[in-house]
């Protein structure tokens, strides 16, 4: 399953615990930045979040078009392939997940 031959280390942020995860904290910098300006448009948007600044720098911002697919989802068999190649720490199993490569 890992493509880089590399074991892959996973590690998830609990829902609702914004303090812990970084890109949840550049949100809120973000949401405060732009202070309940009218988000009209895409581009509106973007320069919005070309322009504020989150610990002393400006962030990479770029526009994604791409349309994903709604309700994929794998067979049983193929997930137990991808389980196979997960190990899940047995006292955090959602939040702790170790990739290895076949």
């Amino acid at each position: 399953m890992s493509y880089t031959g590399k074991t892959i280390q996973l590690l998830y942020f609990p829902p609702y615990h914004s303090k812990y995860n970084p890109i949840e904290r550049c949100w809120g910098i973000l949401e405060q930045h732009w202070n309940g300006a009218k988000l009209v448009d895409a581009g509106t948007m973007m320069e919005w979040a070309k322009s504020m600044t989150w610990k002393g720098i400006k962030p990479v911002v770029n526009l994604c078009r791409k349309v994903y697919a709604k309700g994929v989802s794998l067979s049983k068999q193929a997930m137990r392939e991808v389980e196979a190649s997960l190990e899940r720490n047995p006292h955090l199993p959602k939040w702790d997940i170790l990739i290895r490569p076949s």
